[in-house]
This record gives C-alpha cells, sequence and structure tokens, in this order.
C-alpha cells in the first residue's frame, strides 16, 4: 500500500523571495555600490584612514613560495623565508579581473593597469594564516581600475603561512608553495 505524504504549501511569492535573497547574496559588487565593506572589525593598525572609500574588492587565491634560507641575523641557522605570491585575483562572483605576483609585490587589473605599494602595517589573523595588512599604494602605471588607489588591506585570510616540513642547513635553498586565499580591499581617496 502506498500512502502520501502530505506537504506543506510552498507558495510561489516565497520561492520568489529566497530567489531575490539568494541573488543579492551573490552579487556583492567588486566596486563601490551596494554594501559597503566594513573595516569595524579590523585592528586599529590596518585601517585605511579616514577619507577614503572602497573602490574594488578582490578575492585573491594562490599560492606562495617560501625558500630555506640562512637566518639574516644568525650564522649557520635556517629559516624559510618569504620568495613571492602568485594569485588571481577574482571579484566577488568569481569572475577573473587580475592578478597579483611579485616581487614585487604587484597588483594588476585585467585591463592591463599595475601598482605596487609599500607596507604600513600588519597585525595577526589567526595561528594558521597570513597577517592582516595595510599597504600604501604607489602610482598606478596604465590606465585603468588601478588609477587613484591610494591603499590596499589584505583581510579575509586563509593560509599561507611557511611550511611545516623541515628547513635544515642540508636542505638549504629548496623551494615549497603553499596555498592561501585572502580579500584584497582596494581604496581611494573620497
Amino acid at each position: 500500500m502506498h500512502r502520501s505524504i502530505p506537504r506543506r504549501g510552498v507558495t510561489l511569492a516565497s520561492l520568489l523571495a529566497a530567489t531575490a535573497l539568494l541573488s543579492a547574496c551573490g552579487s556583492t559588487p567588486m566596486t563601490g555600490g551596494g554594501m559597503p565593506f566594513s573595516q569595524a572589525a579590523l585592528p586599529p593598525p590596518v585601517q585605511v584612514p579616514a577619507g577614503h572609500r572602497v573602490a574594488m574588492e578582490t578575492v585573491g587565491v594562490g599560492e606562495i613560495t617560501y625558500e630555506c634560507r640562512d637566518k639574516a641575523s644568525m650564522s649557520g641557522e635556517v629559516e624559510w623565508v618569504f620568495v613571492g605570491p602568485k594569485a588571481v585575483l577574482n571579484d566577488r562572483s568569481g569572475k577573473a579581473v587580475g592578478k597579483y605576483y611579485g616581487p614585487p609585490a604587484t597588483w594588476e587589473a585585467n585591463d592591463g593597469s599595475k601598482l605596487t605599494a609599500t607596507q604600513v602595517a600588519v597585525a595577526p589573523s589567526s595561528p594558521t594564516s597570513l597577517p592582516y595588512q595595510l599597504v600604501k599604494a604607489n602610482p598606478a602605471m596604465g590606465s585603468g581600475a588601478m588609477n587613484g588607489v591610494t591603499y590596499i588591506q589584505r583581510v579575509a585570510l586563509r593560509g599561507g603561512v611557511a611550511p611545516t616540513s623541515a628547513c635544515t642547513p642540508a636542505t638549504k635553498g629548496r623551494q615549497e608553495t603553499v596555498r592561501y586565499q585572502a580579500d584584497y580591499i582596494f581604496w581611494k581617496a573620497a
């Protein structure tokens, strides 16, 4: 004998409301509009000074290379040293809009504009992730999205810390890459 299981009615209005909500969540704009990025929860040293506005939000997905090298301050000892990043910059919908690479640390938009920056501050994020970072942008090269950028914040971090494998005098010179993800928030003067 087959029994019917009673179903609760789903109205067209509730389906449309749910669809609109999901659509809004997935379409956070890459530039300016919509709900602005809030830096209120960030440590004060990595907050952008007043008088600036968010110009672009990206998610960097990639890897960081480290090399087993001599410690700068201790003869005969070695450590993992940051060599450089390589990441794709995606907008909030997942579309590639640029890249991040180095050295020197360079953010480049798909329109060809690019810039380098000088570190202003860092603050701890979590033991398994890179620190938060605030950099002051150097003037952009080329015309496009990077023109007028004054600051870049690195936030929402996952991974990227030095390898946990052994770095010994016998392995000096060996390079390893680690995966990471971070949001890069680009700011311009208001």
